[in-house]
């Protein structure tokens, strides 16, 4: 395999595709099918062209290349980083065994639905943001927009291939499905629950990727510690793509906070509603249902299939190379979050049923650094005020949580108290009316909306004002 992609075939890829002729052409005849999708479940707004990032290299020497590109004429393909021919299994009853090249038969039917459950995240988000670009603050915004999106279809792509290079007739059936459910369907819909909320606006796009997209990193993570190495090394890949996604949310969340906070200053009052801008008490709604909404996506408090796919090798813990323990956990023990004689509280679990306590933890602690973050802009404001993450019991609907109503302070509640006051602490019709009647489109080179603030800079050296769309 070499780092660099070439783009001489007709899916561009760095995995000498051409010496496997079958699986070309397996590939070859999904692709019409893939790009029926992304003409039918895409963005929706019609372009010229896209200033985007293109995949050329996957070594240290870089790997993009930045250009107008018709987003049609994309050119999707499959890259891996680069293979260590003496990797090691880092952890469980594997562990310091040859990384494996193929599919353990004994572990097959579990690698294809960890990599089925991923693949199926990817276009479920396109799906999710096919209409936001009509309203769009900005062509800088835009852009942002479409990188996502058109990274998110590569990696459909990443697992596809792995599906049809790895998993025979079950593998290709599975990269037919990916197509064949869609986000919010009655009739088919996404695996996961978050993946078939709707993201109608800018505001709950930008929380859905720190939020949502920062468990993706999270979960792309856990495999690339996996001892089978192709998927590995994909899952390698795809985070560095994955950092621009949570860039996005992590700086639009910031500028949607330093214009609201501008125009606290300004008019002297917390309720900047009437003047265009999103009031702060809403931006916590969202944080609040984006954050809670993302937390079960990590499962239960204690999982044996997490401990069973960590002891074969499949899945292995956030940063698995720096954790000090044996890296087989068989004799550990964490405390894990559970209600104990109806209270929220902690009990004891074995380590490895416990892994995905460990992983949530992870992202919460990540979490946190955002939420600092846009509380220093309140604070260099010179604002009291402060977002916060809800309680981990809060408005949760998977584990230890989900038969329960809480707070956003933790305190749990009866049923009909949640049906009386959740509007206080989730997005109401009002709050999503409001949002949303501040989504008018700003197409025009240079300028923004009024409820969000410009960024600190641009795309690739590019200033602010540079044309990075080209409308039809």
């Amino acid at each position: 395999m070499t780092t660099t992609a070439d783009y001489t075939d007709k899916i561009p890829n760095n995995v000498d595709l051409h010496d496997d002729r079958r699986l070309q052409r397996a590939l070859e005849s999904w692709q019409p099918n893939f790009r029926s999708w992304w003409e039918s479940m895409g963005p929706t707004l019609p372009t010229q062209d896209v200033y985007l990032r293109t995949a050329v290299n996957v070594g240290r020497d870089g790997w993009a290349h930045f250009g107008h590109v018709a987003m049609p004429d994309y050119r999707w393909g499959i890259f891996l980083a680069e293979r260590d021919p003496d990797r090691r299994i880092g952890f469980g009853e594997h562990r310091g065994a040859p990384a494996w090249q193929q599919v353990p038969g004994e572990y097959r039917a579990d690698l294809r639905r960890l990599i089925v459950i991923q693949g199926d995240t990817e276009p479920a988000s396109v799906e999710q943001q096919r209409n936001l670009g009509a309203t769009a603050p900005s062509l800088y915004d835009l852009r942002n927009l479409f990188q996502v999106n058109v990274e998110e279809g590569r990696h459909l792509w990443a697992m596809v291939y792995l599906l049809h290079a790895y998993f025979g007739r079950e593998g290709r059936e599975e990269a037919e499905l990916l197509l064949h459910r869609n986000s919010g369907s009655e009739e088919a819909p996404r695996i996961l629950g978050a993946f078939n909320e709707e993201t109608p606006d800018w505001l709950s796009f930008f929380m859905f990727t720190y939020f949502t997209d920062r468990d993706g990193k999270y979960q792309l993570g856990t495999l690339k510690e996996s001892a089978f190495d192709p998927l590995s090394r994909t899952c390698e890949f795809m985070l560095k793509e994955e950092a621009h996604h949570m860039f996005v949310g992590t700086t639009g969340v910031d500028r949607v906070v330093e214009r609201t906070a501008q125009l606290m200053r300004e008019h002297d009052e917390d309720d900047v509603g009437p003047y265009g801008a999103i009031p702060l008490a809403v931006i916590q709604k969202y944080l609040n249902f984006h954050y809670s909404v993302s937390l079960d996506l990590f499962g239960g408090e204690t999982s044996t299939n997490a401990g069973n796919y960590f002891t074969a090798g499949l899945k292995g813990r956030w940063s698995e190379s720096r954790r000090t323990d044996d890296h087989r956990l068989t004799d550990d023990s964490i405390m894990v979050d559970a209600l104990v004689d109806g209270e929220i509280g902690r009990t004891e679990a074995p380590a490895l049923i416990g892994l995905n306590t460990d992983l949530r933890r992870e992202y919460i602690a990540d979490c946190e650094t955002g939420v600092n973050r846009w509380n220093r802009i309140l604070q260099d404001a010179g604002l009291p005020q402060r977002l916060r993450l809800p309680h981990i019991a809060f408005n949760r609907r998977v584990g230890a949580f989900a038969g329960v109503e809480s707070t956003p302070d933790g305190e749990l509640v009866s049923s009909d108290e949640w049906a009386r006051r959740q509007g206080e602490w989730l997005p109401n019709e009002f709050d999503k009316t409001h949002v949303r009647s501040l989504m008018r489109p700003v197409h025009e080179r240079g300028k923004i909306a009024g409820w969000i603030a410009p960024p600190r800079n641009g795309i690739n050296g590019k200033p602010f004002d540079y044309e990075y769309v080209h409308l039809v």
